[in-house]
């Protein structure tokens, strides 16, 4: 079976005034669930970086700490928004003419050590994630500059100024434990964190396994697992991952290898799903340097011609693969007029002859080989041998998540540093929204703010980011996405978009009932699974 998301979200209207959202349909119900029951064993061909939600550097984490975290808002399977850990909530105007975001809690939530949810949690949630010190992203709280417990149910964010981004993307705070934080400690936390997901912790083997347990207290009865315990194995390597899946030492895998995906569709007994990611992927150049080759647009521009990355899809990825042009299909901001460069290496050494490189140069260009996205690896390799094929000579070096995501980030101390070619990706989401990742990779780097994972600085890019970041008319905010889509494509920044990939679970369909949910702009949410048997 193959099956792809959406192709539209249910669009929020957001204009500054009186506007209310109100609840969306009741999630937690009364009928009593079914005790879970059994044990599944699943293997990730990645591993999260942290637990803790405050300290997320990348997609990945999002696999590890969605199970056990939770937001406001969140999407459901069909991708639609449902109001989550909200039950309601509504953007006014404040006397000062300011956004306010009224928000109500629903009610009966509990950590996994029994405490109540509490608007207290919240404001202790977002002082942790406003701390540049220990929030990577805290710019994406930045625009609140207050918060207000009106009771223990209610609160109320004041925004210094208009924050669309804030609430297309799921309204940006996650519940964490204010009294179980500071009872034990940020660094013990992290080590055995607390939230009000599906999932609580059990143990944690680094680069091995992450061991989690149903939450009998948790407050939606009608979507949450039927399964007592869940095992995630991380398993980079795809081989061992498929053995592991064929053998039964597991009964559900990500990332089913693009060679091996019809393989997996006519074994009988099991069920497969591809699903459009909510990622994105790019090449990054480096344009922070003084003397980089790349801070010439001819160059930036000779690479995009250089790549045939349609042959990369078809020959690389066995068609496991989406071509985008700055935005992906059914996202917002998205033209289908603006269309990716041509392959044309005869092009590509015009241009690099222009800009002053008649003979080329060599670079670093660094490759991710942890399977973060299926076949990341052996495409990175296929780009950079097209990119040496016209002169831009690529000195492959080779990485692992922890190493490459490390390599990617902005505002570290002391080398190394992105001095070359970055293999590249951020997510803009399901369906899809670029506002955010163009703030991190695409917007000039600002410490402790915009910029984190940049290489470019164009100032009139910028302007329109914070623009459209502050525009809460729906309409007026698509076309500002659309202009700097355009800027952003002629000019080659904040990366060369490549594709989006296409990725396949794998599931004994005789054992385990299972529907994909996303979390956040990813896929592996565990929200609804159960064993037909129990194990």
């Amino acid at each position: 079976m193959q099956q792809h998301p959406a192709s539209a979200r249910s669009k929020l209207t957001i204009t500054i005034g009186a506007l209310a959202l109100g609840a969306l349909t009741a999630l937690g119900g009364t009928a009593q669930a079914a005790p879970a029951t059994g044990s599944l064993t699943v293997a990730f061909g990645a591993e999260s970086t942290t637990l803790d939600p405050v300290r997320i550097s990348a997609g990945v984490d999002h696999y590890f700490v969605g199970q056990i975290f939770e937001m406001l808002v969140r999407r459901n399977a069909s991708l639609q928004d449902e109001n989550w850990l909200a039950e309601s909530w509504k953007l006014e105007t404040g006397k000062d003419g300011k956004p306010v975001l009224d928000v109500r809690l629903r009610k009966g939530v509990k950590f996994h050590n029994g405490d109540p949810l509490t608007a207290e949690d919240m404001e202790f949630s977002w002082q942790r994630q406003r701390d540049p010190k220990g929030s990577f992203f805290s710019h994406y709280v930045s625009s609140v500059e207050r918060f207000e417990i009106v009771d223990a149910h209610r609160f109320k964010l004041h925004f210094k100024e208009p924050d669309a981004q804030f609430l297309v993307g799921n309204l940006q705070l996650w519940a964490m434990p204010k009294k179980y934080i500071q009872k034990v400690g940020e660094e013990e936390f992290a080590r055995k964190p607390v939230g009000t997901g599906p999932w609580k912790f059990v143990s944690r083997t680094v680069k091995d396994e992450l061991k989690l347990e149903a939450f009998d207290d948790y407050w939606n009865k009608n979507k949450r697992p039927g399964v007592k315990t869940l095992t995630i194995k991380v398993i980079p390597e795809d081989l061992t991952r498929v053995a592991a899946f064929k053998t039964g030492k597991v009964d559900w895998i990500d990332n089913v290898p693009p060679p091996m995906i019809e393989e997996f569709r006519k074994m009988p007994g099991v069920k497969t799903a591809t699903l459009v990611s909510g990622n994105n992927l790019f090449l990054n150049f480096n344009t922070q340097m003084p003397k980089s080759p790349f801070n010439d647009v001819r160059v930036r521009q000779a690479a995009a011609h250089a790549i045939d990355v349609d042959a990369i899809i078809k020959r690389v990825l066995f068609g496991q693969g989406e071509r985008y042009a700055q935005v992906g299909k059914g996202s917002n901001g998205y033209d289908p007029a603006l269309k990716p460069y041509a392959y044309d290496p005869k092009r590509a050494r015009e241009l690099l002859k222009q800009a002053g490189y008649p003979n080329g140069f060599d670079t670093p260009c660094y490759n991710l080989t942890t399977p973060r996205e299926p076949g990341v690896k052996e495409v990175g390799e296929a780009m950079y041998a097209y990119l040496s094929s016209v002169g831009i000579r690529c000195q492959v070096r080779n990485l692992e998540y922890g190493a490459w995501i490390s390599l990617g980030k902005r505002g570290r101390s002391g080398p190394p540093e992105m001095d070359g070619v970055l293999s590249w990706m951020w997510s803009q989401g399901l369906p899809g929204d670029p506002g955010l990742a163009w703030s991190g990779h695409l917007h000039s780097y600002q410490p402790g703010g915009w910029g984190t994972y940049s290489y470019t600085n164009d100032a009139e890019v910028d302007a329109l980011i914070e623009k459209q970041r502050q525009t809460m008319d729906p309409a007026a905010r698509t076309e500002l996405l659309k202009q700097i889509a355009r800027l952003k494509h002629e000019r080659v920044l904040g990366g060369l978009p490549t594709y989006r990939p296409l990725v396949t679970f794998a599931w004994r369909e005789d054992k385990v009932h299972y529907v994909p949910w996303p979390i956040r702009d990813y896929w592996r949410a565990f929200q609804e699974v159960s064993l037909k048997q129990a194990q």
